[in-house]
């Protein structure tokens, strides 16, 4: 679906928007210069990370002897969540519940127990519609039924903002938690969209640079009925945001979480000139909507202003 461009967002003043995360660093990789674009527009936007990563690796290796990330890995997450909250300007809130981790080998192992993933819905969904309540966000955004990538903590993160996106709205759900609130409008992030991918590919190619998605892009054409990424879910895009505009913003908040985002790695590998001319836009789906609005948007707040 060809979906058209604009330069910039409208004034968004009185409007709110929630993100749901499974760990710290997910909401720079995911949609970071939309909720940033939005803040400048005059939105109130709130990230909920669902864990702590308290299980994560360090995977920069220029940190990888940091004393201190190995001796309190919690601690300095948190650090590095304060930091990219404010390159972006969002509002934070931690849900509370524990990493847990992404288990490797066959069979693979059980998780441990208390793991966020573990969590029966309902309890996992309190802390959310809680916060929703609150919060009163006009849109959700959300992971898709694989979790955007099928990490067990993403797909519980799914699970828990498709449930209380619906509970938070019940009068007669989980009263103690507040009174009910409807929000407008849900989405799914698209940040493994294929199309974007191959997009990119192209224009690397066609500036003379090495492209890191050759490989993928060939085995993708030769068998197009294939998904780009087997775990994707088959979704299309009905948004997009330009927000060419914060993707310094962006990088800068992915570069707050240097425990985990290595700056020579797959984040960076396109120039941000290439980036901004050739997919000036970061890609969502809208799953429900309770205003009308017209696709295809690039607008989350469309049917809202």
């Amino acid at each position: 679906m060809e979906v058209r461009n604009v330069e910039h967002i409208a004034d968004s003043s009185g409007l709110r928007l929630l993100a749901v995360h499974a760990h710290p660093d997910d909401e720079a990789s995911k949609g970071s210069a939309t909720m940033a674009a939005y803040v400048a527009a005059g939105a109130r936007v709130m990230v909920a990370t669902c864990t702590g990563g308290e299980r994560g690796d360090i995977l920069n290796a220029a940190v990888g002897e940091l004393a201190h990330a190995h001796r309190d890995l919690t601690g300095v997450r948190r650090t590095e969540m304060a930091e990219a909250a404010a390159v972006l300007g969002i509002e934070h809130r931690w849900i509370g519940f524990t990493d847990s981790g992404l288990p490797e080998g066959d069979p693979l192992p059980e998780l441990d127990f208390g793991s966020f993933a573990l969590q029966p819905l309902d309890r996992a969904s309190a802390p959310l519609i809680k916060l929703i309540r609150e919060f009163k966000p006009h849109v959700i955004i959300a992971y898709d039924e694989n979790g955007g990538y099928p990490h067990p903590d993403h797909i519980q993160a799914h699970k828990v903002a498709v449930h209380a996106f619906a509970e938070a709205a019940k009068a007669d759900s989980s009263p103690e938690l507040g009174e009910p609130w409807e929000t407008s409008k849900l989405y799914y992030d698209r940040a493994f969209a294929p199309e974007r991918f191959r997009t990119l590919h192209y224009a690397m190619v066609d500036a003379g640079i090495d492209s890191p998605y050759a490989e993928r892009v060939a085995a993708w054409e030769e068998h197009p009925e294939e998904q780009f990424f087997g775990w994707v879910s088959p979704h299309k895009t009905t948004t997009q945001v330009n927000c060419a505009g914060f993707f310094k913003q962006r990088d800068q908040a992915l570069l707050a979480h240097r425990t985990q985002i290595d700056p020579t790695g797959f984040f960076f590998a396109v120039p941000e000139a290439i980036y901004a001319k050739a997919w000036p836009w970061e890609d969502f789906t809208l799953i429900k909507s309770s205003v009308p609005t017209t696709l295809p948007e690039t607008d989350l707040f469309a049917g809202l202003r």
